[in-house]
């Protein structure tokens, strides 16, 4: 392989950037070992940063509802298309059982900000996991609560909250 092409492959490797001309070059180049050589060096870089565990989680997708209008999300108020649903909470549990039959140790709650779901309905259903499942990590991802939202689903048994911003 071209000594210029394994140059670029040590220095992306390195410092995470190429220039454009450059990374260019590299996903247009017509030899047949690059893509190999490639994915080697990822490997590697894959296993210093993240080792070789391999963690599973079930993500439970308990409604389609959400009260905003965010234009770039299909759950968005304004889709009409959307399909509805919420899962009861006796579907949540189901779901989580069935994770947990199959080796999911995570569990994570996902939804739009749906009004449906209180405070009082998560805490329920975070205290009932963690009573059911007190080996397993607990999502949630639920959209923007209050601080004392927050803590009362920890104090119910949640472990971690995805919060995303956009």
């Amino acid at each position: 392989m071209n000594n210029q092409y394994l140059e670029w492959i040590e220095e992306l490797e390195n410092t995470q950037n190429l220039p454009d001309e450059a990374l260019t070059a590299l996903l247009e180049c017509p030899e047949e070992e690059l893509p190999d050589a490639l994915a080697e060096r990822a490997r590697a870089v894959r296993e210093r940063v993240y080792g070789k565990d391999v963690y599973l989680r079930g993500l439970i997708e308990f409604t389609s509802y959400c009260k905003n209008n965010c234009y770039y999300c299909g759950l968005r108020a304004g889709n009409r298309q959307a399909e509805r649903y919420r899962l009861s909470e006796e579907e949540i549990l189901a779901c989580a059982q069935s994770g947990y039959q199959l080796g999911f140790r995570t569990f994570v709650l996902q939804g739009g900000e749906d009004p449906y779901f209180t405070d009082e309905k998560v805490v329920r259903i975070v205290s009932e996991l963690r009573s059911r499942f007190p080996d397993c990590a607990i999502t949630l991802s639920l959209g923007e609560r209050e601080r004392d939202s927050y803590r009362a689903f920890y104090d119910a048994g949640a472990n971690r909250d995805l919060l995303r911003h956009e």
